[in-house]
């Protein structure tokens, strides 16, 4: 559920009081990029620090926030670029003022990087990282529950979602350009699912702990190296394999909506190296997340039905992506499991 446009003021003097050396406080601007949850960069007598401030409501209670902070705790000591919460005098990395959740972490300097942005080399450490950190999290988050299922979208209800947001775009007044273009992108949708609803692929068994949400503004470069692996609010137990072929589907499509096939094999091979998994279970992962794909509508529900556009911008490469993906299969599979 997308956050609330309210302008939040973060309590600095009573926040930075729990936290002993952090210095006084001399601005506090907000991070531009975060779709969920609010980001500043706070400057201080003593230095910079990131201020985290939790509102996506499934992970915004202390328990869960805790616990990802514990994770990244233990990752960081095995070596993995993270940047974990500082402890407050109490010892404690999460602080409830007003009754919001909020973190401090040390200021990562860095930026932001794409596929189209990492040479192939890039691309296949970008790979080794990932397989690196779900490795890691097997070491740090012990064993999962046994025997959860996880189904994949169900054809019926995609088609009901269709229609919903075919009448709610078409009643859109004015009309805009992307108004249009969502007209076309489920019409065509609805078409292709048409053809392949028979290729719902069944339940997901394998799982272990991933990160959730590993795309490229939740790693942040210096130079050419990952210096931080960031927002941890969606870590969980999924299936694993999964995540790096959604991960790749997010740092290696063009713009035109195509993937850049060569950096996929090189990332997906160092992958499977580095989280000892096979050619299978990464076809297997390929087609689920083509499924999911092919039923996904969210940045259209944000548009339509909670009137938040911050999303806007992704829609073109992303649709135009499902399409490509339902020409391209057999090339994008053999890309990840090559």
């Amino acid at each position: 559920m997308p956050r609330s446009s309210e302008t939040l003021v973060p309590p600095l003097g009573p926040l930075l009081r729990r936290y002993r050396g952090t210095g006084e406080p001399l601005s506090c601007e907000p991070v531009a990029q975060g779709l969920l949850n609010r980001g500043y960069r706070v400057s201080t007598t003593r230095g910079a620090y990131f201020l985290k401030q939790h509102l996506d409501a499934p992970t915004a209670d202390r328990t869960t926030i805790s616990r990802q902070h514990h994770a990244t705790q233990r990752l960081h000591a095995l070596g993995l670029p993270v940047a974990p919460p500082l402890a407050d005098d109490a010892g404690r990395t999460v602080a409830v003022i007003g009754g919001r959740c909020y973190a401090l972490h040390p200021w990562v300097d860095g930026r932001h990087r794409d596929g189209t942005q990492l040479s192939t080399g890039g691309s296949r450490r970008l790979g080794l990282l990932l397989g690196h950190v779900h490795t890691c999290l097997d070491q740090v988050m012990g064993s999962q529950a046994p025997g959860e299922r996880y189904e994949s979208a169900r054809p019926e209800e995609t088609f009901h979602l269709i229609d919903d947001l075919l009448r709610l775009a078409r009643a859109r007044r004015p009309r805009e350009t992307f108004d249009e273009l969502a007209v076309h992108r489920l019409l065509e949708r609805r078409d292709l699912l048409a053809l392949h609803t028979h290729r719902r692929p069944p339940p997901a068994a394998a799982a272990g702990w991933v990160h959730g949400d590993f795309h490229p503004l939740n790693l942040l470069y210096r130079g050419a190296e990952p210096a931080a692996i960031v927002d941890w609010d969606r870590l969980g137990v999924q299936p694993r394999a999964e995540e790096a072929v959604r991960a790749a589907a997010l740092f290696f499509v063009r713009p035109a909506g195509e993937l850049a096939l060569e950096k996929v094999r090189a990332y997906a091979r160092a992958y499977r190296r580095a989280a000892d998994a096979d050619a299978d279970e990464l076809a297997a992962a390929v087609h689920r997340v083509w499924w999911e794909r092919l039923n996904d509508f969210w940045i259209l529900r944000w548009r339509y039905r909670l009137h938040d556009r911050r999303a806007d911008p992704l829609f073109p490469a992303s649709s135009a992506l499902a399409v490509w993906w339902t020409r391209e299969y057999e090339a994008v599979r053999d890309a990840f499991t090559d």
